[in-house]
Order: structure tokens, then sequence, then C-alpha cells
């Protein structure tokens, strides 16, 4: 089997697989919305309120995900291939494990969580059948989620893609079966395409086993998964719980604000908030498919030793991605009535959306800062810092700074996307310091044995 030269990977060859399968994944969301939106706008606010429950539940699943992506980067950069089977060995049976109890509380619990959204009560019903499907099966998306870590980070990330690919295009012709009907099949709405998804991903859960079988050299056998050393629990833990933590101030946040705008208005802002944020995802998958190769690349060097390189890789990273955020989201902003009708033909919701984009153009460069740079901190184990700053900024700035703009002076959801762009850039230019401080160099886990890095 042929492995995988670090040194021979580029940010493009590694970036371009990343961002379709980011894409793609953001398509099969964006397939639900739109072929839902031709059904009912309620059933995609209904959709969007469980979504908020379901992105945070996932945080369980990518703690260990994150610290997996780390330490397989920096083994392989260290030239240790036992070591990366190994890490990979672990992070799926330790997901596995975590997603069933997940699951479990996501089927018993969901409709108490989307109580707490204050989940107006003309959406609670197909709220909580969908939260119910996808999350009673979220151990399948924690499984894929980990395989794809495992492939992607042996440098494989064309065949993660393909995987997606499959699975867009059975989920879009589920989706079509159970919405619209047709050769006699239920109309099953919201149920239907939660019953797609479910399917669709299953699918591609199994494809990704072969993959990691045939593409990975992988030690074969139960007694692989069933054997785990403690200290690679240990460091995915180090890594892991602390970017979790970030993301999980992060999503939390949402939740609270998402609170807030149950508050400011009727449906039609719910719809507007999520049809919105669906768009500006084609933004973010540009800063987060960067991000992840540069992430990648930076473990790659770190372990190999090449702190240099790797510093001048997270900048680079960070410069293509602000690059892309700025264009991407000002040809958003100059398209959005016309993409906002594949949505809806609500004005009210088009002229609010189309407003928040704008608004976007200011948001999307100050989000990069945070989506390349706690990549490239992260991959030289640099965990604890963005964990420190998201409690500070999106606690301290963003949560009250939505209140007070959105409620107070009664801006809605424009008020809450100035929260959002103060939160993004603040934190975004001391994750920029913190980078060229390079204070990140004392704390990398694992390096190559004789390296001036290892030897310091």
């Amino acid at each position: 089997m042929k492995q995988t030269d670090p040194k021979k990977l580029t940010l493009f060859a590694l970036t371009w697989p990343i961002f379709i399968e980011m894409f793609l994944h953001i398509l099969m969301g964006n397939a639900d919305t739109i072929m839902l939106s031709q059904y009912s706008d309620n059933s995609v606010a209904a959709v969007g309120m469980s979504n908020q429950v379901l992105n945070t539940v996932i945080l369980v699943f990518s703690f260990i995900v994150t610290g997996t992506s780390v330490l397989i980067a920096q083994s392989i950069g260290a030239n240790d291939r036992r070591q990366a089977e190994e890490i990979a060995s672990v992070s799926i049976t330790v997901n596995f494990l975590l997603s069933f109890i997940v699951s479990g509380s996501l089927l018993l619990f969901g409709e108490s969580f989307l109580k707490m959204l204050n989940t107006p009560e003309s959406l609670m019903d197909e709220a909580l059948i969908y939260l119910q499907i996808i999350g009673g099966f979220s151990f399948v998306q924690a499984i894929i989620m980990t395989l794809s870590t495992v492939i992607r980070s042996h440098g494989f990330t064309r065949d993660a893609m393909y995987v997606t690919i499959g699975m867009n295009i059975l989920n879009i012709i589920g989706n079509y079966l159970f919405i619209f009907g047709p050769f006699g099949m239920p109309v099953l709405g919201v149920e239907g395409v939660a019953i797609s998804t479910v399917v669709s991903r299953s699918i591609g859960m199994i494809v990704m086993f072969i993959l990691l079988y045939k593409k990975v050299k992988h030690p074969l056998g139960i007694k692989t998964y069933l054997k785990i050393p403690k200290i690679h629990i240990k460091n995915l833990l180090k890594i892991g719980i602390p970017s979790a933590g970030e993301n999980l101030s992060y999503n939390l946040s949402q939740l609270v604000i998402t609170f807030f705008i149950t508050l400011i208005g009727s449906e039609d802002t719910i719809s507007a908030r999520y049809y919105t944020m669906n768009l500006m995802f084609f933004t973010m998958i540009f800063s987060g498919a960067i991000g992840q190769g540069t992430q990648i690349l930076v473990a790659y060097k770190v372990g190999s030793g090449d702190n240099q390189g790797a510093y001048k890789m997270g900048i680079r990273g960070l410069k293509i991605g602000m690059a892309f955020a700025l264009v991407i989201s000002l040809l958003l902003y100059l398209s959005g009535d016309i993409l906002m009708g594949f949505f809806t033909d609500n004005q009210n919701i088009i002229d609010i959306s189309t407003y928040l984009l704008l608004l976007a153009i200011m948001l999307e460069p100050g989000r990069t800062f945070n989506i390349v740079l706690i990549s490239s901190l992260r991959a030289a184990s640099d965990v604890k810092f963005p964990v420190y700053m998201a409690l500070i900024f999106m606690w301290g700035v963003c949560v009250p700074a939505a209140y007070f703009f959105g409620i107070t002076l009664e801006m809605g959801l424009a008020g809450i996307w100035l929260a959002y762009i103060a939160d993004e850039w603040l934190r975004g230019l001391f994750m920029l310091w913190r980078w060229k401080s390079r204070i990140w160099e004392r704390m990398i886990f694992i390096r190559k044995p004789n390296s001036p890095s290892a030897e310091a």
C-alpha cells in the first residue's frame, strides 16, 4: 500500500478535497432545506430548531475526533506509523461507546431540550420527530466523523470526499421520494427527510470502514479495538477536551442567542436566520477547509521538528482563508435576492436575510482568524488558550451584546449579527498574537526523535 509522504503534500492538494467534502455536507443540509421549503416554511424552521440541539451534542464526538486528527498527523510527521494506527483504533472505540450514550439521551430527553430553546408550539411536533430520528442514530454520524478524520489525517482526503458525494446523491433521492411522493411513495415531510438522512449516512459509514482497511495500513481484528493504551487516551483528552470546550462554549452561546431570537419575532425571524446561516456556511467552508488542511500540515511539520515551517504555514493559511472569506461573502450578498428565492417567496424573510448577508461581509473575514489560527494552534498542541478566549469573548462580549443590540435596542437579527462581528474580530486578533508569540513551540506532544525541537 502506498503511504503518505508529508513532505510532498501541499495545502492545495489537501484542501480541495476537504473543501468539496465539507461543501457536500453543507449541501446535504441545504438540499433538505430547499426541498422542505417546497413543503412548508414552518417545517424548515422546525428542522432549524432541532439542528441547534444536534449541533451541540455532536461536540461529544468531536473532542475525540479533534485529538485524533492532531495526534495522527504528528505521528506521521515523526515517521511513527505504528503509533498512528494505535491512535486510530482508540478513537474509533471511544467514539463508538460515547455515541450510544448520546443517541439514547436524545431519544429520551429530546422534547425537554427543545422546550429549553423556547421552541414555538407550532413547530414542536415536527422538530421533535426530526430530533428523535436523527438523534437516535447520531452514533452513525459519530463513527463517520471518526473514520473520515483517520483517513484524511493519513493524506487520503479525496477518498473521504468520494464517500460524501455518494451520501449526498442517496440523500437527495430519498428526500425526493418522501417529500414529493412519486411512484405512490408516502409523503412524510420532515419525517421522510430524517429517514433519508439516516439511511444515506449508514451506507456511508459502511463504505468508510471499507476504505479504512483498503487505504490505511491498519491492524485487523477485534482485539485491536479492545486494547486501549492509556497514553493515547491521555493525549486525546489533553487535546480534545479543551478543543471541545471552545466549540461547546460557541454552541452553548448560540443556544442562548437562539432563545433571544425567539423573543424578537415570529416564525419569519427564525426562518430568516436559518436560511441566512445556510448561505453563510458556504463562506465558512472555504475557511474551514483551509483550516483543516493547514492543521494537518502544521501537525506534520511540528512532528518532524520543523517549527519555522509550521509557523509560516499557519500564516499562509490565514492569508488565503481571509481572502476567500471576503470574496465569497461579497458574492453571496450581491446575489442574495436570487439565492433566497430558491428557499422561499416570503418577501419579509428575503429582506431580512439580504441585510444579514451584507453584515456577513464584515463578519466572515473575522471568523477566519479563529477557524484557521485555532486549527494551527491545535496542531501544535496549544489548546487551552483558545478556550480561555472563547469563554471571555463569547460570554463577555457576544451574548451580552446580542441581548443589548437585538433586544434592548430592538435592532433584531441585525443586532445579533453585530454581536457576532465584535466577538469574532476581537477573539481572532488575540489568536493572531498567540500564533506570532510562538509560545506553542513548547507544547508539542509528539516530535521526531533527535529533531532540533525535540532536543531543545
